[in-house]
């Protein structure tokens, strides 16, 4: 992706952010000389931040994702079961923009629809060795209720519904009708490790550095 489209995108998704009446926390508009300074090594070191992904296929009206995460705890404290076990990102799945089938094998999330068109999350369950399973049928809580498809199977989440997904289960999801504010809150994130793609892909974007960057993504310094 060029580093002009995203900043673009960082523009627009904020505008789309702030016009279903959420804020994003100070440090989202930091100078990028700000984020790489020492008052940001925490930030740094969780990976909270801005993440434009198009899973480095180039294709990202298509497939991809806007992603901002505000707050993440230490894989330390998860393996202990103490401390900051949780984390938060705000995200924006486009119409018809592919997120592609994946699995965690230690966070479990619950995708929440906060606003805009309805999201669609087709579902498969893992096999014995973390395999997808074409067969077995799928069981999710969504909001306290237990919901049930056949592998493949789809779910339809509208403004306000929400669906838990444990680790191992395989998911993929996109909006339908318009774009779609989308919350997740979960366990310790870790996007460099815990992300197991159905096809060859990366997590992050390759970035053609074409103009300057308005904004820093975390992977500009995740592995920094």
């Amino acid at each position: 992706m060029k580093r002009s489209e995203i900043n673009d995108i960082i523009a627009e998704g904020d505008a789309f952010i702030r016009s279903h009446g959420m804020i994003l926390p100070p440090f989202a508009y930091w100078t990028p000389e700000r984020i790489r300074g020492r008052e940001a090594s925490l930030i740094r070191a969780r990976g909270l931040g801005w993440d434009i992904t198009d899973y480095g296929d180039g294709r990202f009206e298509e497939m991809g994702l806007f992603l901002f995460t505000t707050r993440n705890g230490a894989l330390a404290d998860l393996r202990q079961g103490r401390g900051m076990l949780y984390a938060e990102k705000v995200m924006i799945s486009r119409e018809n923009q592919l997120s592609p089938m994946h699995r965690h094998d230690l966070k479990a999330e619950d995708i929440i629809n906060r606003g805009g068109g309805d999201l669609v999350i087709e579902l498969f369950a893992p096999t014995a060795d973390g395999g997808i399973d074409e067969t077995a049928r799928v069981a999710v809580p969504c909001d306290g209720v237990m919901r049930e498809v056949d592998a493949g199977g789809r779910i339809r989440l509208t403004p306000g519904e929400s669906v838990t997904l444990m680790p191992g289960i395989w998911h993929a999801f996109w909006a339908e009708g318009k774009d779609c504010l989308v919350c997740e809150v979960s366990t310790v994130n870790d996007d460099r490790t815990d992300n197991v793609f159905r096809e060859p892909i990366g997590r992050f974007a390759e970035v053609e550095e074409d103009s300057a960057p308005t904004r820093l993504l975390v992977s500009d310094y995740l592995d920094g």
